[in-house]
């Protein structure tokens, strides 16, 4: 008998190649299937939504034609996205006590030409027309500082822009007046507005808001608020896009003189947006 240990044999088994076993085909995905949606998909749609926005720009004259038209109700919204956008520290209580109603905004969406400032006196008047209350813009309150319009513009330029314009509502006894910072200090202003018989002023809603508070601005006998929106600068921005302008037109619009004023009260202020 042979005393060396047995050898011990290892059998090395080769895998055959993948493909001697074929895949089975794949299903074809049905309707019924959950879709997963594309990681591109947000981007591609945020890329269309600028594409639109942009082409809404009319660059040549200044304007963004998108805002003429909105209905009152996408105006509302309009109001309340931005106010979200530059004021994203406040509360949702906070938020809803800026909200501007849409009872507040009169229907302009119908207006049939471009929003140029040449077209701003017809506008006026065509919609002033509309109202229920003083039809007359060539017209201003024996109380020295009561306009019956203001038009709200986003700096000082266009505020002078705006004033010519409408100098054809301006009369001995009713001025247009120019309501912004450049160039005139407060002092200066403050001392125009508290002799001056106003049927219309034209200004920034920073100069508006300080001469409401110092007293010389006087909002009772004010009719309509006009946002001159639709204007863009050459950076394509409008009021509501700018934080120094619309942190300060939020708070004027909502001053208890204005709001308390808007819908369907007696003495209604309509908002327009040119």
């Amino acid at each position: 008998m042979s005393k060396h240990p047995p050898r011990t044999v290892t059998t090395t088994i080769q895998q055959p190649p993948a493909l001697l076993f074929p895949q089975a085909p794949k299903r074809a995905r049905s309707e019924n299937d959950d879709i997963r949606p594309s990681n591109k998909s947000p981007i591609k749609r945020s890329k269309r939504v600028r594409l639109e926005a942009q082409q809404d720009l009319d660059l040549d004259h200044g304007v963004n034609v998108a805002i003429g038209r909105m209905d009152t109700h996408f105006l509302a919204d309009y109001v309340a996205r931005h106010t979200t956008r530059f004021q994203a520290e406040l509360s949702s209580v906070e938020l809803e006590d800026l909200h501007i109603p849409e009872s507040a905004f009169q229907e302009t969406s119908d207006w049939p030409k471009p929003r140029l400032l040449e077209h701003l006196p017809e506008f006026l008047d065509y919609y002033s027309s509309l109202s229920r209350i003083s039809k007359n813009l060539a017209t201003a309150s024996k109380k020295p500082g009561s306009p019956h319009t203001l038009v709200i513009v986003s700096a000082g330029l266009r505020a002078a822009n705006v004033a010519r314009a409408l100098r054809t509502f301006q009369t001995k006894d009713a001025a247009v007046a120019k309501l912004f910072a450049k160039h005139i200090k407060l002092k200066d202003a403050i001392n125009y507005v508290k002799k001056t018989r106003i049927g219309i002023g034209a200004g920034t809603p920073s100069r508006i808001l300080d001469l409401f508070n110092a007293g010389a601005l006087c909002f009772e006998k004010l009719e309509r608020v006009v946002i001159d929106c639709s204007h863009i600068d050459v950076k394509k921005r409008c009021i509501f896009d700018m934080r120094e302008t619309q942190k300060p037109l939020m708070q004027l619009l909502n001053q208890d003189g204005l709001k308390t004023r808007y819908g369907g009260s007696s003495d209604q202020i309509n908002l327009l947006f040119f």
